[in-house]
């Protein structure tokens, strides 16, 4: 039986003014990201439960065809992991960690496509991802599971890095004049998003700021 469609946030391409000149700050961007993605897709494989494993095999795939596709756009080759990123080994704060960065380049994806119109199967497959994993927190969430206090947990610690995480991936000087209005645009996006999927409390909304 097929997972029901998911019932938190639908994502959708907002319009942002961002002129030519940040197209190739983002692709850059977007390739580390990407890379970023595919190894920690790889190293979570090792401990996750059986049903998410062919997903996250997918997933790798796709990121390593996003790589592929930015290395050419930008003539950057991404550097190769030696080691794989270490990550959450119990499942409910996996899910949040690879969820939370999935939902950011979820974001990037929106600014990218605003811009690079024909880069739209990325926010696509990006949709995809952070699908599966909001059915997945949807789960631990679900009355009378034990993780769920400690996915919350792990979700408030989480929060809290990010804004580090999207200050550099925005730096350079094509972006600055528009990265306060950026910044507060994704962390506001991801910040609704914990919240509506029942990870944050409402009055937690700017919290962190």
């Amino acid at each position: 039986m097929e997972d029901p469609p998911p019932t938190l946030l639908k994502s959708s391409l907002r319009p942002v003014n961002l002129p030519p000149s940040c197209e190739r700050p983002l692709l850059e961007r977007f390739l580390r990201a990407e890379a970023m993605a595919m190894y920690s897709v790889k190293s979570a494989q090792a401990d996750v439960p059986a049903h998410a494993l062919g997903f996250l095999k997918r997933h790798e795939e796709e990121e390593q065809v996003h790589l592929r596709e930015f290395e050419k756009l930008t003539g950057i080759a991404a550097r190769e992991k030696v080691v794989l990123p270490r990550l959450p080994r119990q499942w409910h704060a996996l899910a949040v960690h690879l969820y939370g960065y999935e939902a950011l380049g979820l974001e990037f994806a929106k600014l990218l496509a605003s811009i690079r119109p024909d880069l739209a199967h990325i926010l696509a497959d990006e949709e995809t991802h952070v699908a599966f994993f909001e059915r997945e927190i949807a789960k631990i969430l679900s009355p009378g599971r034990g993780p769920a206090n400690g996915a919350r947990e792990y979700a408030r610690a989480w929060i809290r890095r990010v804004p580090r995480t999207i200050e550099k991936y925005l730096q350079g000087e094509e972006l600055a004049p528009h990265r306060d209005g950026l910044k507060a645009l994704v962390l506001g996006a991801i910040e609704r998003r914990f919240i509506s999927a029942g990870l944050l409390p409402r009055a937690s909304s700017g919290s962190h700021e």
